[in-house]
């Protein structure tokens, strides 16, 4: 496969960026999206097939696909042009590997030059690990992001909603510094593997002279620092020299002991730069194919309950799961059977409604129910024991009256004098007749419950109490 196009694995699923992306496009203002709306409503049967078609048509209209599509193709690129410039700049700073007229290396400024960087983005990242709520913005990964959606976007792109969404997405997913790092790792271990492999060919045929100078440090702290270094790749077989050795006059000019200098310095690169690097790239990829299947839009969020709601008043007025049989009778208790009660019931409402309304009778008892089995029984056990005069039961007008919500029905008016059903909006407002009320009337009529009145205002469903 070409490298310009596999996809890199740090990029969320394209139908869930898309999604994500017109989410954020339409905070500022809602887009013309009848056509869209209609053909998604045809072609998908379920909720987030069809906000994802929705998306897609909406997001090629805007030239998201496209866009997004390019940038897959940049990334690896861009990708290797970062690992050049990290090579290019360790290679530099470390002066006389690659050259030079003395071929001399300062070993400590070695050393720092090419672990330098590395350590400060480390640092970074791990940060970013621990504040999950702030981006690491100081690594490659975040780099390696923003300059694909620019380069593929150009200036006048979509450029920074496409960054937003993936951000979005993959901090929702729990995966932002596990995303980023997995970039930001494969970026750092590859350019340690190109730097080594430039050292060791460096030091194979050519000869050096290691050395260490320093004008202001006391030479007592060269040699802590080179027996506290070299513990850690001691480990790994890499022997640390005798450091005194250098205070010594001609001292480090002995060729086996700057062949044991030279190791040395390439141990303290692969176990401070390379090893740590590789195991995070590893960790981070285990933690992408575990958590990226939570790369998905917040189907529970406010916007997409809205374009739920909106596909479902798209819906053909038809009843589901209708009762085949003959309509059973159902017959309320006789008003001296009943108590002075009152009981009102919100059932199977939207989450974000505010339940119960502030401008009930005091003397009401107030339950909400979610449709499940218990919940049921709970309001039939109340029902049956309080024996009220009225029972008034808030649904969803937009939604579709089914056999169960027939059965319920059913059974409370065995246990009241009254019931009656207050429709509304799902977002708490009053119900049009278009919006679903008429609908409800209708399958009352059709299912032999026409003793059961349905309203749109809550003043109408408690008149006469």
């Amino acid at each position: 496969m070409n490298i310009a196009s596999r996809p890199t694995a740090a990029t969320p699923p394209p139908n869930a960026l898309i999604t994500e992306a017109v989410e954020l496009i339409e905070e500022a203002g809602p887009l013309d999206d009848a056509a869209a709306m209609r053909e998604a409503m045809v072609q998908r049967t379920d909720l987030p097939g069809r906000i994802a078609l929705r998306a897609q048509l909406l997001g090629q209209r805007l030239g998201l696909p496209p866009e997004l599509a390019r940038a897959r193709q940049w990334a690896p690129w861009i990708g290797l042009g970062l690992v050049l410039a990290i090579v290019l700049a360790g290679l530099g700073l470390a002066g006389s590997v690659v050259g030079g007229a003395e071929r001399r290396i300062n070993i400590m400024a070695a050393l720092i030059s090419l672990l330098g960087l590395h350590l400060l983005t480390l640092l970074a990242w791990l940060l970013g690990l621990l504040l999950p709520l702030r981006a690491p913005r100081m690594s490659f990964g975040w780099l390696w992001m923003t300059l694909t959606a620019r380069v593929a976007g150009g200036r006048q792109g979509q450029a920074p909603v496409l960054v937003r969404a993936a951000t979005r997405l993959l901090a929702r997913a729990r995966l932002l510094p596990w995303a980023l790092g997995l970039v930001s790792h494969g970026i750092w271990t590859l350019s340690f593997v190109v730097v080594l492999g430039a050292l060791l060919f460096a030091l194979a045929f050519h000869r050096y002279t290691l050395n260490w100078e320093t004008t202001i440090l006391d030479p007592q702290f060269f040699l802590q620092a080179v027996q506290w270094l070299g513990r850690l790749p001691a480990v790994f077989g890499f022997a640390t020299p005798d450091a005194s050795v250098v205070l010594a006059p001609g001292g480090m000019a002995d060729a086996a002991r700057q062949r044991s200098w030279a190791l040395w310095l390439t141990g303290c690169i692969v176990v401070y730069g390379l090893l740590p690097r590789a195991l995070l790239l590893l960790l981070s990829a285990a933690m992408w194919q575990w958590r990226k299947r939570g790369l998905q839009p917040a189907l529970d969020a406010p916007y997409h309950r809205r374009l739920a709601a909106r596909f479902e008043s798209l819906a053909p007025a038809a009843i589901v799961d209708a009762d085949p049989g003959a309509a059973r009778a159902s017959v309320p208790l006789r008003p001296m059977d009943t108590l002075d009660a009152l009981i009102v019931a919100g059932f199977e409402l939207p989450p974000d409604l505010a339940w119960p309304p502030a401008d009930l009778p005091a003397e009401a008892r107030v339950l909400r129910t979610d449709g499940s089995a218990e919940a049921r029984r709970t309001l039939l056990d109340t029902a049956a024991q309080l024996r009220p005069r009225t029972l008034l039961l808030a649904c969803r007008a937009a939604a579709s009256p089914d056999r169960g919500t027939e059965r319920l029905l059913r059974e409370l008016l065995a246990h009241c004098g009254e019931c009656r059903l207050w429709l509304l909006a799902d977002d708490g407002t009053v119900a049009s007749s278009e919006g679903g009320a008429q609908r409800w009337r209708d399958w009352l009529r059709d299912t032999g419950l026409e003793r059961i009145a349905a309203h749109e205002r809550l003043s109408d469903a408690l008149a006469g109490w």
